[in-house]
């Protein structure tokens, strides 16, 4: 099922994702679901607190960037209680955007390589280092799992230079493609 994803604006992108165990309810369909949601609107990650959900759940298919990246082909996966362990090499910007945030992609400042530990869907605990592409895309759904947005990590400039394009998609005054729930 294709779930709305919640937009800037709304509490819940702001809460601290509580951990959760391998009995929490209906966690297969939830995951499921996630991907259906991530795949309607066309995304390559999404976070529990986008669909409404304060827990730290993160899943992404990167394969899309396997034209830049070769080795992203097939990266797909699932990140449970995620825990970044170490971030290095050398921090450069890169435009994101985000699905909460539709229309606005600014330059985003990250690590190179990043060391991980989570827990599979299957609750398989593991611990990976990623690099380059895929080491972004998890340092920006960690960043949503701690309740941090991509716009906090922006130049103030540019994040008063969009404050105007922020209170519009709390106001629900964009259009995004797919479905959205707004907080005003």
């Amino acid at each position: 099922m294709i779930l709305p994803i919640v937009a800037f604006g709304d509490p819940v992108l702001r809460k601290k994702g509580e951990n959760i165990t391998q009995d929490y309810e209906g966690l297969s369909e939830l995951i499921a679901n996630m991907w259906e949601t991530m795949y309607g609107a066309e995304g390559v990650r999404l976070a529990a607190p986008q669909i409404g959900k304060a827990i730290r759940l993160f899943l992404v298919d990167a394969s899309p960037f396997s034209d830049e990246e070769p080795e992203l082909n097939g990266f797909k996966k699932v990140f449970i209680n995620a825990e970044i362990i170490e971030e290095k090499g050398e921090e450069w910007p890169f435009k994101e955007g985000c699905l909460s945030i539709p229309g606005i992609r600014e330059n985003v400042k990250r690590n190179s390589t990043v060391k991980v530990k989570y827990f599979d869907e299957e609750f398989n605990e593991h611990v990976e280092e990623f690099s380059g592409l895929a080491a972004r895309i998890i340092q920006h759904e960690y960043d949503h799992i701690d309740g941090i947005l991509f716009t906090d990590k922006i130049n103030p400039l540019k994040k008063q230079m969009i404050k105007r394009k922020l209170t519009d998609i709390s106001k629900g005054n964009v259009h995004a493609g797919y479905r959205m729930r707004f907080p005003n």
